[in-house]
């Protein structure tokens, strides 16, 4: 089943509510209930998620690099709950705004240290 699952989830783009890109599912979480059955929790994106998923030494370059640009590494990776996923086709497609999930560390990190800082990048364009 987990195969399956795999194959049919796993490197889709996750598409929000309004179509904007949230990113890629670079793994799955699972958790088991208080009867002993496993179940998927949530789909996990972003460098780290997809290092620890690739393994070996090109992954973990691929959460030393997310590492990197966050203030307090490890890098966890970007969790979407289960329960947000509308349905899955071409792309995982979610049931909220990309707002109403946990901000992504690294885009974090990024907008603090580069984006902030740039003359008028708090202001809304036109």
């Amino acid at each position: 089943m987990r195969i399956q699952l795999a194959k049919q989830v796993l490197d889709r783009q996750i598409v929000d509510v309004d179509g904007r890109l949230v990113g890629r599912v670079d793994d799955i979480a699972f958790a088991v209930d208080e009867e002993g059955y496993p179940y998927v929790d949530c789909l996990l994106t972003g460098q780290g998620a997809l290092g620890q998923r690739i393994g070996g030494r090109v992954g973990r370059l691929l959460v030393a690099v997310a590492d990197r640009f966050t203030d307090d590494p490890p890098v966890p990776p970007l969790r979407v709950p289960l329960d947000q996923v509308d349905r899955v086709d071409s792309a995982v497609r979610l049931r909220c705004p990309a707002a109403d999930l946990p901000p992504s560390p690294v885009e974090s990190w990024l907008r603090r240290h580069l984006i902030d800082r740039i003359p008028g990048a708090n202001r809304a364009s036109g």
